[in-house]
């Protein structure tokens, strides 16, 4: 569960709606979370969310009439004053037929009324099957939500209705009520520092750059970034094996999260896609965050691609930085059901072979084979790789950060040192800056706050 008492604002008042489908039980969880938190909630369902959940269990934990029709209390005009009045309006699940309705404007129930009324930041975390969110129907009202400014979650991966598995699940509540509560929250994460002066710790350290290169420390002030679109990718993806058992890495994404902090305080608007990131890491993000939660890689792929397109109807990000540790490889057939031990295996006995397969490598398609614009491939004017390595006999840390900077085509990659205590998490790291060709051009070391704005220095400095 999320830190609740954290920094985020409390008293806000907030408009859940609830639309249908068999994950409308887990919008009472968010409304749990929302009213520990000390927020005002108005439930507005839709008349098929009241077929899963009872009118009277929404009235009973928001403390708050329970309205589907736009003229019930026609006096009090609530289909206008509650967008109106609203700080944040949160869709939670949103089903396609409701993103259909979304998209045109419609406004025969309570809930299209609010949203056509609304000023307010909106946060729409869709839950349906796989192939009717694949569908490009759904694809296209999605971009057209995004493009009117509306902030639309990346469904989760796992099972579906019946015996389906795939994307399509509606993110926790955990994760929808941080990615909420980041669109009106303007206090930085506690402990972010800023780096200041050349040969500060975590400026970044230009004496291995060319001549002609451009030093990057000193920059990344508030402003560098103004009018810019930075999608950065965090944490580590999980690749399920079964329902319950999935193939992981150890990265928390804590350098993911500070580098959202330290673009958005210099001025950027930031798409974070967050892969099983903490709540209480996501919670104290600035309101210029918009928090994409995924889980598998295909999922971070596809929020990734979708977010640098700007939904495939641009306009394209200034910049992505991968920072996430995306899963090299997934089960090719993951089970429907939880796999039980056989007696032979309770006696010690046999053993259980999972076939693994690669998955797309992210970055590397990004920067090469980039997504459409209007039917054109449109690269990012900024690509910047991360590469977790550790050295063996047979190469250095650098040495192997080169030959990863060489073949994934991005213009920067970051290269950090891992294991043994080193990388992951909250400690302090030391990261050097390539170039495409493998040339260190920088460096910088100190807490992963101060790391994270040296490297947000050097990608203001290439794109200014």
């Amino acid at each position: 569960m999320p830190d609740n008492t954290s920094s985020a604002p409390r008293g806000l008042r907030i408009v859940l709606g609830v639309t249908g489908g068999i994950a409308a039980y887990k919008s009472v969880l968010l409304l749990r979370l929302f009213m520990e938190a000390g927020h005002r909630v108005r439930v507005v369902p839709t008349r098929n969310a009241l077929r899963m959940v009872g009118e009277a269990t929404f009235a009973a934990l928001s403390h708050e009439p329970v309205r589907t029709d736009v003229f019930e209390d026609a006096e009090g005009v609530d289909h206008v004053r509650l967008g109106q009045e609203a700080d944040l309006v949160v869709v939670a699940p949103a089903t396609a037929d409701f993103l259909a309705r979304a998209a045109t404007g419609r406004a025969d129930d309570l809930l299209g009324a609010v949203l056509l009324t609304a000023a307010c930041p909106v946060l729409v975390a869709p839950a349906m099957h796989t192939e009717m969110w694949n569908h490009p129907a759904t694809q296209a009202n999605v971009a057209t939500l995004q493009q009117r400014g509306v902030n639309v979650l990346t469904p989760a991966s796992g099972r579906l209705t019946g015996k389906d598995s795939g994307i399509g699940r509606l993110p926790d509540p955990e994760a929808i009520f941080a990615a909420a509560i980041a669109l009106v929250d303007d206090a930085a994460p506690a402990g972010l520092e800023r780096a200041a002066g050349r040969g500060a710790a975590g400026a970044l350290v230009d004496d291995a750059a060319p001549a002609s290169s451009e030093s990057a420390a000193g920059r990344g002030a508030a402003g560098d970034l103004a009018g810019r679109h930075v999608v950065i990718s965090a944490g580590g993806t999980r690749e399920a094996i079964d329902p319950v058992r999935y193939l992981a890495n150890s990265s928390t994404g804590v350098m993911g999260v500070e580098l959202a902090a330290a673009a958005a305080r210099a001025g950027a608007r930031v798409t974070l896609v967050a892969a099983n990131v903490g709540a209480d890491l996501l919670a104290g993000l600035p309101g210029e965050v918009t928090v994409v939660p995924v889980v598998s890689a295909a999922d971070l792929r596809q929020a990734v691609r979708a977010a640098a397109s700007g939904g495939g109807a641009g306009p394209v990000a200034d910049c992505v930085i991968m920072a996430a540790a995306v899963a090299d490889f997934t089960p090719r057939e993951p089970l429907d059901a939880k796999r039980k031990r056989t007696d032979a295996e309770r006696a010690g006995e046999g053993g259980w072979s999972i076939e693994l397969v690669p998955t797309v490598d992210v970055l590397a398609e990004l920067s090469q084979d980039p997504p459409l614009v209007g039917g054109v491939p449109t690269r990012p004017a900024l690509v910047v790789g991360f590469a977790a390595e550790t050295g063996d006999e047979h190469g250095s840390v650098l040495e192997y950060g080169a030959r990863k900077a060489r073949s994934k085509g991005a213009d920067l990659t970051v290269v950090n040192r891992v294991g043994g205590g080193a990388g992951f998490g909250a400690v302090d790291t030391q990261v050097f800056l390539l170039d495409g060709a493998g040339g260190n051009v920088g460096q910088a070391s100190g807490s992963k706050a101060q790391v994270a704005a040296a490297i947000v220095e050097a990608v203001a400095a290439r794109l200014s």
